[in-house]
């Protein structure tokens, strides 16, 4: 049987809170990219239009709600930039044909996994970053295709367990470097972030929404479900990744690299492997040296140049 809309309305107003706008919304417990995304959201406000690429993402949307207050569009995983091209070219149209004012434009933002970031969609970004469309591209990243079961991505760091890298190992690749390959373009903004880095993560929203041009942002995203870890960890893990130094805190603008957190005096690169099940071969049942000290040398060796 075919609902009309309003049967579907007031089917969907009888769920639970949970899954309501405003009050929650039906992803996983402790995911850090949608902790990143109320943090974001929460500074760029209602004048935006959303441009979701298929992705964890996409379960924000319960037909016919969003959990925006503006507006948002579904797109295939590789075509999110391209619908961003479309909006804001609509939206300088009518500007220009004075059907709209200055006051009602919108901020066009690109909201993707790392699967599309890193992989599936980098030849339209590339091509956005080309015409230097004027929008705000975010990724969260949680390394992995998590929503067909972390099948690893481009983004897959070393040695981690996915549902496709499954040896003894882990994962014999290497996570892109997809902050340079953005840089390369030498668009108007980079950076990155992570939502347990709150303030960190909002001076670089607050920078990003003045200005024009290609805007790039990457969140790292603990997940619960696809790295194996409580979710009550998230924010623990996130912030381990930035003391630890695997997570740098940088951003690229006017030609340069800045790094806007050093730590310092970092700790063991294993304290923040040894709390997610897709690291607990490092460790069991006996301790991988060789491995471990691998990962240990590549973060050292990235410090030693900052």
């Amino acid at each position: 049987m075919i609902e009309n809309n309003e049967a579907i309305i007031h089917r969907i107003k009888d769920l639970p809170s949970a899954h309501l706008l405003g009050t929650g919304t039906p992803m996983c417990a402790g995911c850090g990219g949608l902790e990143a995304l109320h943090e974001i959201y929460d500074i760029l406000g209602e004048k935006t239009v959303f441009v979701n690429a298929a992705g964890c993402m996409t379960l924000l949307s319960v037909y016919p709600f969003t959990p925006f207050r503006g507006s948002w569009l579904y797109t295939a995983m590789a075509s999110a930039p391209a619908g961003a091209q479309g909006i804001r070219d609509a939206l300088d149209i009518l500007k220009q044909k004075q059907q709209i004012s200055e006051a009602e434009d919108l901020q066009v933002v690109v909201l993707t996994g790392d699967g599309a970031a890193y992989g599936m969609g980098l030849s339209a970004t590339s091509g956005a970053m080309e015409r230097d469309l004027d929008f705000i591209y975010i990724c969260y990243d949680n390394e992995g295709y998590g929503n067909t079961g972390q099948q690893y991505s481009g983004a897959t760091p070393h040695a981690a367990k996915t549902s496709t890298s499954e040896g003894a190992h882990g994962f014999a690749g290497y996570k892109k470097d997809l902050f340079a390959i953005w840089a390369a373009h030498k668009p108007a903004y980079v950076a990155t972030v992570i939502g347990a880095e709150p303030l960190d993560l909002a001076r670089k929203i607050e920078k990003a929404r003045t200005m024009q041009g290609p805007r790039m942002i990457i969140s790292l995203a603990p997940c619960p479900t696809g790295w194996d870890y409580d979710p009550k960890l998230s924010v623990e893990i996130g912030k381990l990744a930035v003391k630890t130094g695997v997570w740098p805190l940088k951003e690229y603008i006017d030609g340069e690299v800045v790094h806007t957190k050093v730590p310092r005096q970092r700790l063991p690169v294993e304290e923040y492997l040894k709390l997610q099940g897709r690291f607990r071969h490092l460790f069991e049942p006996e301790r991988d040296e060789m491995l471990l000290e691998e990962l240990q040398a590549k973060v050292d060796a990235y410090w030693e140049g900052v």
